[in-house]
């Protein structure tokens, strides 16, 4: 490199600086310096590092970088909500499909199949609801606003479920319909926390292009967004599964007390939620909603469908060269919808994933149902599921992923996601066998609960419940790469001003899963379980396959992809330079 002593000097001057400010410059930014090499700084307008040269790029570690505190505010919202949910549905087997008096807790009594059935509507239900909440966000009232109008909403539901459920309600028959009228509430209430909770997060973190950082041990590394990004929804995955161990209690309450006090807990809980949002809320990095990026986005797909799907054709540039029509658009917001199209497309063949996902929540609680459980509920042995993640996340995030990148070994997002699907096609395996095991022990064998032996459904099947749980290590695993990187992906892909819509239609592949799984639900019955769960594990492997021929080139196109981002933010910059637009608090903004 010429004039390298220069450079190296220089380096060294950046490195030491610490409080360098810019007046309009909300978002992460470079300006070249008298060195030639590009500062990064924060949302704070702090100086980070410089840009890495091409050689540092290839040789120097890539790690990810600290989070802001507001991120960790976020995080603390998204673990009471999960406490909440997962604190109801946890109980929702037994409620649904006992009756009351019987060797497993009950309430309504409409059997496998039918509290199937019903668990498969609240999921999908659950995961539809987030699109309308995501256009109301990214067009009108912003992502703060939106989660707490919506959680409003979710308290009322989880009321609703607690009053529903008391013993004089359930004794004249107001269980069932408390329950339905609960379900569609939560489900509204969730689905808008849900497209909005997880992109808030990243959010906060507002550098997007890596920095060269010297270690307290000397070692110099590149401080990557992208693997900050990694890291951030992972420590988000984190909290939701610290928050949904919520369900070991209400079990045991529902067990040992009654589903009323079950549904209590998780009620009082979200108010930790709300009041760190009244708290916490004035801290956060809040993107305002730009109300035409909907219409924009809808008006580009229209002009691409009719010039033969050509993205091309809708970039004012192109058409200004062409003598069409001025559009109020740039050339970069259609770059970043042709990546979020990529996304969506990687999005296809999740829902297969997620039929797959929500065994654990209903035929699994079943299924141990059907064993001999020692005295414990049959519907604790879920929170093994959430118990593994947070084991696992501290070994993929500090050992695992940081080891692959230090061996220089690419863990690119569709692998991961390949992975995921593997791990859950193994997971069904495993649950067939167990479920063969079932039938091939007594006193019932493949009419578990259902025969003479049984005692009137009293006496289950002589097998241990704790034979069930290495399936729920191995869709632990299988969410780590899969739904991670899934939420990963929705975040990095989408535009700048479109993160909530593209978010939820991830979390709307949730809700195709769980249409297929009510289409499945005819062969929840015995003797056909260990038939349903071999033809999943088939299905989900073969998807995963074919997820990894259709996509696995995009990971070389990593890179290129995240590299949009900051070409936005220099975007941002120059027309807020021209054109000063400021919104009420003063903030420079940008409609793309």
């Amino acid at each position: 490199m010429a004039n390298n002593d220069t450079i190296t000097a220089d380096n060294k001057v950046l490195e030491e600086k610490l409080d360098i400010e810019f007046e309009n410059q909300e978002l992460a930014l470079g300006v070249t310096s008298s060195g030639g090499l590009e500062e990064v700084y924060d949302g704070k307008q702090n100086f980070k590092g410089y840009v890495p040269t091409e050689e540092e790029l290839e040789t120097l570690r890539k790690v990810p970088d600290s989070l802001p505190m507001s991120a960790w505010s976020v995080a603390v919202v998204e673990l009471c909500e999960r406490f909440t949910y997962y604190g109801i549905t946890g109980p929702f087997q037994n409620y649904m499909q006992n009756p009351r008096g019987g060797l497993r807790p009950g309430a309504i009594g409409l059997g496998q199949q039918g509290a199937s059935a019903l668990s498969y509507f609240f999921q999908f239900w659950c995961y539809i609801t987030p699109i309308f909440a995501a256009i109301i966000s990214d067009q009108y009232w912003g992502k703060f606003k939106t989660i707490c109008v919506f959680s409003g909403i979710y308290v009322i539901g989880t009321l609703l479920l607690f009053v529903t459920s008391l013993p004089t309600a359930i004794e004249h028959n107001a269980a069932l319909g408390g329950l339905v009228a609960a379900m569609i509430i939560i489900g509204l209430g969730t689905g808008g926390i849900k497209s909005n909770v997880s992109p808030l997060i990243a959010e906060q973190y507002t550098v997007t292009k890596p920095y060269v950082k010297t270690l307290k041990s000397g070692e110099r590394v590149i401080v990557d967004p992208s693997t900050t990004v990694q890291s951030i929804f992972m420590v988000f995955y984190l909290c939701i599964n610290v928050g949904s161990l919520s369900a070991i209690a209400t079990t045991e309450m529902e067990l040992n007390i009654d589903f009323w006090a079950a549904y209590l807990l998780p009620f009082c809980f979200f108010f930790v939620a709300i009041l760190s949002l009244a708290i916490f809320g004035k801290y956060y990095v809040k993107k305002p909603p730009t109300g035409s990026v909907m219409p924009h986005a809808f008006k580009i797909i229209t002009i691409a469908v009719k010039n033969k799907f050509s993205l091309e054709k809708a970039k004012p540039s192109v058409r200004e060269a062409e003598g069409l029509s001025v559009v109020p658009w740039s050339d970069l917001f259609v770059d970043e919808l042709k990546r979020a199209l990529v996304a969506c497309k990687v999005f296809i063949i999740y829902p297969i994933y997620w039929v797959v996902y929500g065994q654990m929540i209903n035929n699994f609680i079943s299924q141990a149902g059907q064993m001999n459980t020692h005295g414990i509920p049959n519907d604790i042995m879920q929170n093994i599921d959430p118990i593994a993640i947070i084991i696992f996340i501290p070994i993929m995030d500090r050992l695992v992923y940081p080891q692959l990148r230090k061996w220089g070994i690419p863990f690119k997002p569709v692998t991961r996601i390949f992975f995921g699907f593997m791990f859950a096609a193994i997971s069904m395996a495993y649950a067939a066998i167990v479920q063969h095991l079932i039938y091939n022990t007594g006193p019932c064998y493949d009419a578990p609960l259902a025969c003479a032996a049984s005692m009137d459904g009293s006496i289950p099947n002589n097998i241990h419940v704790a034979v069930q749980t290495p399936a729920y290590f191995f869709i632990a695993l299988s969410e780590i790469f899969a739904s991670i990187t899934g939420l990963e992906y929705a975040y990095t892909k989408a535009p700048t001003n479109m993160k909530s819509f593209i978010m939820s239609m991830f979390l709307v592949t949730n809700a195709f899963g769980a249409a297929l799984g009510i289409a499945l639900s005819s062969t929840a019955v015995d003797p056909k379980l260990v038939w349903m769960y071999t033809g999943l594990a088939v299905a989900t492997a073969i998807a995963g396959v074919i997820f990894w021929f259709l996509f696995k080139d995009l990971n070389k196109m990593e890179d290129e992809l995240n590299a949009i981002d900051a070409e936005y933010n220099t975007e941002v910059i120059a027309h807020s330079t021209e054109e000063g637009k400021k919104n009420d608090r003063g903030e420079v903004t940008y409609e793309a």
